[in-house]
């Protein structure tokens, strides 16, 4: 069991999201950073799709009631357990008792707590994933808050040989290949043309590529609100609502862009001048506000390619962590 001493600004229960309703119009909802949070439940012992602790921008304290083993991966918000600083992306053991706190990031906007067995909370439409705008899935349909003691499930038989392993020796001789979480500040966020694309002024689509956006305070678990030179269509119209994805860029009246996040509606009204990359949705995930975001394009057929070795990447850690702890 995990107690709750610090709930933080905003900590909740995701899994991967909630698929198989946006007809009748339920968000996916599920991890923003669904790169951190596979890799998380990796590093535990888990399946990739098992619920976790989502932590955005400042985080809990908590208190483990038993040993465990866990993991934190994405953002970098000074973990310590019991007062002792702790790496990211690497497999943890806790005993009871102990405190694992976290502070503000250094890096990065959310952070992913996977613990062996998962966090056990109900399912709702076959997903444990919180959609607060709705108040369903994860811990009561709400963000966690002082008091709360959340259930973790069964560890794995993987889960148990690496928590024993990490007993005998406390330190992991192996690591997480780099370029799979490479979330490097300095390359821009790849994009492909959104279908009201050729609608937009010569001006405003070469204002997305040639000029930097500033992330908003504004911006939520529902969309990444962006600040910058304001992109307009040649005409102004209304549009009927169409179907929207994670990584749409929306851009309302006033012609700030709008990157549609996991708890994004599934349909939408305004202009779509273009589409994120999958690649590149987790950098998106991690832009605090403050932040600049700039903006570069890229073909379908690259992005898939690079969406494809990245997933062959994962399975290759799976694999490799398998076959470590045989």
């Amino acid at each position: 069991m995990i107690e709750v001493l610090k709930p933080g600004l905003l900590t909740t229960i995701q899994d991967l999201g909630r698929g198989g309703f946006q007809q009748f119009g339920v968000s996916v909802s599920g991890s923003i950073d669904p790169l951190a949070h596979k890799v998380a439940n990796l590093l535990a012992g888990n399946d990739i799709d098992s619920a976790l602790i989502e932590i955005t921008l400042t985080g809990p304290h908590l208190r483990f009631h038993g040993h465990t083993l866990l993991s934190i991966c994405g953002a970098d918000f000074s973990p310590t357990i019991n007062g002792v600083q702790h790496p990211l992306w690497k497999p943890l053991k806790v005993e009871e008792g102990d405190i694992l706190r976290f502070g503000t990031p250094k890096e990065g906007c959310r952070a992913y707590l996977a613990v062996a067995g998962g966090i056990e909370v109900p399912e709702v439409m076959g997903s444990k994933s919180t959609y607060l705008r709705a108040g369903i899935g994860g811990y009561r349909g709400r963000a966690l808050q002082k008091g709360d003691r959340l259930t973790v499930g069964t560890p794995s038989s993987l889960s148990i040989k690496m928590g024993n392993a990490l007993t005998r020796n406390p330190t992991t001789d192996w690591s997480i290949p780099h370029e799979l979480i490479d979330h490097s500040r300095s390359r821009a966020i790849r994009i492909m043309p959104g279908n009201e694309h050729g609608q937009f002024q010569e001006e405003s689509r070469e204002a997305l590529f040639n000029q930097s956006y500033t992330v908003s305070p504004r911006s939520d678990r529902m969309g990444c609100r962006l600040s910058g030179p304001a992109l307009q269509t040649e005409t102004p119209r209304d549009m009927i609502s169409e179907a929207v994805t994670t990584g749409t860029i929306q851009v309302p009246p006033d012609g700030q862009p709008i990157v549609l996040l996991a708890d994004r509606q599934t349909t939408g009204g305004y202009p779509r001048i273009a589409e994120v990359a999958s690649i590149d949705l987790p950098r998106v995930a991690q832009a605090k506000p403050g932040d600049e975001l700039r903006f570069a394009p890229i073909t379908h057929v690259e992005a898939q390619r690079l969406y494809l070795r990245r997933e062959r990447q994962l399975r290759e850690l799976r694999q490799g962590i398998s076959l470590k702890y045989v």
